[in-house]
Parts: C-alpha cells; sequence; structure tokens
C-alpha cells in the first residue's frame, strides 16, 4: 500500500470516529409515552413521565433560573433605593458591572490564550462580540428610559416581549424545533405574568405615565434587544468557552458603556450624592448582577436563553418577599398562585423536549488559538523541540 493510500484510510477512519462522537447526534432519552387506555394505565404513565422530566440537568436549570430571577430582584430594589437617594445615573449604573466582567474574565481568558492568542481572538472575532456588547448596553439604557415614561402595567406587559423574540433567534441560529408542550409552557407562564400584573394593579403599584406612546417604544426596543443579545449569546457559549464569552461582553461593554456615559451624564456625576449608602448600594447591584451575567450563559448551555427570559418572569413574586421586609407590603394571595403557575409553565417547557435536545453543546477553544493544557502548544511555550507533521524538528525557543 502507498503512502498516499493509507493516509487516505487513516483520514477516512478518523472521518468516521469524529462523526461518532459528534455532539450533533447526542440527544437524550425519549420521555415515556402517556397511555389513556384505563384510569390506572393513565396513572402509572404518568408517573414515569414526571420522574423523566426531573433530570439532574433539568433541577439544575430550574434552580439556575431561579437564582437569576432573585438578582434581578435585587437590581430593582437596590436601583430602587439608589433613585430614593438621588442617584439617577442609569447608564453610569451599568459601567461597574461591565468593568467587573471585564477585571475577573478576561485576565483568566489572556492566561488560557496567551497575549498573542487572545490577540488573534480579538482580532478575528471581536467585531462579534462588538455588537453583542452594544446590543446588551442599549437594551439595558432603553429599559431604563421606558420606566422613566410609561407605567408599571406597560412594562411588565411589554418586557414580555423578549420571549417570543428570543425564541425566533434561537431557531435561526441553532435550529431549534419547538414542541408544542414548550410553547403551551410558554403561554401558563406568560399567564402567570397576567396574574402578577392583576395583582399589581389591585394592589395599586402602578404609577402615572409621563408619556406611554414614547415609553412603550423604548420598551419594545429594549425587549427586542434583550431577545436578540440572549440567543446570540446562546449560539456562542455553545461553542466557546464562557470566560472568553463573558470577559469579550464585559471588555466591550465598558468601552461603550464609558463612552455613552461620559456623554449623556458627566455632569450628573458631579451632582449625585456619592455617600457611604450609595456606594453601599452600588456595590450590591453590582454584585447581583455578577452572579445574574455568570450563571446566565450556565443556563444556556443547560437548558435554552428562551428557559432563561421565561424564568424571570417569576422575580415580582421576589420583589414581594423583599417589599414585606423593606416596604412593609401586604402580601395579595394572586401573587403566590402566579409564582406557582409560571413554575407549572417551566416545568411543562420540558415536558415532552429536553434541556439537552435545545441545541449542540460543544464549546471549544478557537482553532487558531494554543489553549493552555494542550501539550502541543505547553511544549511550544517551553521551548522544547516538537514534530513536524513531515518529521522535521521544530523549536520556538
Amino acid at each position: 500500500m502507498s503512502v498516499n493510500e493509507h493516509d487516505a484510510d487513516v483520514k477516512s477512519i478518523n472521518k468516521d470516529v469524529e462523526h461518532f462522537d459528534s455532539p450533533d447526534i447526542i440527544t437524550s432519552q425519549p420521555r415515556p409515552k402517556v397511555v389513556f387506555s384505563s384510569p390506572k394505565a393513565f396513572g402509572l404513565s404518568f408517573g414515569e413521565r414526571w420522574k423523566s422530566v426531573w433530570t439532574r440537568r433539568f433541577i439544575l436549570s430550574l434552580i439556575a433560573g431561579q437564582v437569576v430571577s432573585l438578582c434581578i430582584t435585587c437590581t430593582n430594589v437596590t436601583t430602587t433605593e439608589l433613585v430614593n437617594r438621588g442617584w439617577t445615573l442609569s447608564t453610569t449604573q451599568g459601567f461597574f458591572l461591565y468593568f467587573t466582567l471585564f477585571l475577573v474574565y478576561t485576565p483568566y481568558t489572556i492566561y488560557q490564550y496567551g497575549f498573542k492568542g487572545w490577540g488573534r481572538m480579538m482580532y478575528r472575532d471581536g467585531w462579534r462580540y462588538f455588537i453583542l456588547a452594544a446590543c446588551d448596553v442599549e437594551g439595558n439604557f432603553l429599559v431604563v428610559k421606558a420606566y422613566q415614561y410609561t407605567d408599571l402595567l406597560s412594562c411588565m406587559l411589554l418586557d414580555a416581549w423578549a420571549i417570543p423574540v428570543c425564541m425566533f433567534f434561537s431557531w435561526v441560529y441553532l435550529r431549534t424545533k419547538y414542541h408544542w408542550t414548550q410553547l403551551l409552557g410558554v403561554f401558563i407562564c406568560i399567564g402567570g405574568l397576567g396574574m402578577l400584573v392583576a395583582s399589581d394593579q389591585i394592589t395599586q403599584k402602578d404609577w402615572q405615565a409621563l408619556s406611554r406612546g414614547k415609553g412603550d417604544a423604548f420598551m419594545i426596543a429594549g425587549a427586542t434587544l434583550y431577545g436578540f443579545t440572549n440567543a446570540t449569546e446562546e449560539f456562542f457559549v455553545r461553542k466557546r468557552p464562557l470566560y472568553e464569552v463573558i470577559g469579550q461582553l464585559g471588555m466591550w461593554g465598558f468601552i461603550i458603556n464609558g463612552v455613552q456615559s461620559a456623554g449623556l451624564e458627566w455632569q450628573g456625576m458631579k451632582e449625585v450624592p456619592w455617600t457611604r449608602a450609595t456606594i453601599g448600594l452600588l456595590i450590591a447591584y453590582t454584585a447581583a448582577m455578577l452572579i445574574l451575567y455568570t450563571v446566565a450563559p450556565m443556563l444556556y448551555r443547560l437548558a435554552s436563553s428562551a428557559y432563561f427570559n421565561l424564568s424571570l418572569l417569576s422575580s415580582d413574586f421576589y420583589g414581594l418577599l423583599f417589599g414585606l421586609f423593606l416596604y412593609h407590603y401586604h402580601p395579595y394571595w394572586l401573587y403566590f398562585i402566579a409564582f406557582v403557575v409560571i413554575l407549572a409553565g417551566l416545568i411543562t417547557y420540558f415536558w415532552c423536549a429536553a434541556p439537552e435536545d435545545q441545541g449542540v453543546l460543544d464549546p471549544q477553544a478557537p482553532s487558531y488559538v494554543n489553549k493552555r493544557g494542550d501539550p502541543v502548544a505547553d511544549e511550544e511555550r517551553a521551548g522544547v523541540p516538537t514534530l513536524t507533521r513531515d518529521g522535521a524538528e521544530n523549536s520556538t525557543a
């Protein structure tokens, strides 16, 4: 057998092995069927289906979803307290978040890739992360502006627009096939949101809209950007390491946010009170957002970005719990039913479909980067001679 024929056989075998190991063909176990032939058969089969839903991955997804929902509530409470103390720099407030993300995750990315590898990643893929960060910054800016012009009812209802937008872009990126039970789960969660809105209206937590049309337009635009950024970030973290994606989001985010806050709020920075209380609230806000931006990509991998958005609908219930202790709210019974309904929607979302089926999960460092831990890359960094494909020695010393 000639050398060329031998190389062709080796390539063919490697191709078959790669196809066998490809994450594209990794699927979850099918759910047990629910039998309707008799009440007993229905009860037994329903119990088996119920057990099949509660996998380790689904339980982690459910917990992570409530963690990010609780973080959203913390940011709402701290923002309200900042406004009550006269600190109203909404754009500057986000600057500390993006700078912290950059400070935490970018050095670790450089440690893994090296300065040259990080530079190559910036040169080749930096523009993608720039778009992601720009949409995230402007989405936050538009939503905060919306709360200043329209009322709470419009904000809560229009913010749910991020869910169908996210599902659409997830389908564009990942070709996700949504089962009808997933759509039913979405409608159940939105029904729970309706109960929360009704509770806020009954307990008179709403405020007067200054300019409803303007505020609603801001909220729709912000929710659209939210849905786009969530789906786009899910697409990235399914293909790249978490530290790369979050670090790039933080780096570009703090640059864009810094320029914007300097242009819009430079005068306000001199006028707002910089007291111990406001600084403490800013630290608490940044810590909650840091946890949110860290857990959210993990939830994208565990379940999906659409599931992330559905989980956030329960944040108003946690807001009630904060209000019981901070503002002495009187709990309205509909809040508790709404929370149970939202949880039921989250379970229904994966009643037939499984978290593993929401997209291919194959995170890898870019092929043009010598990642730390790669034996060849470590030898090259140490200056150890290595053999090239043609058998010749190669040394970087």
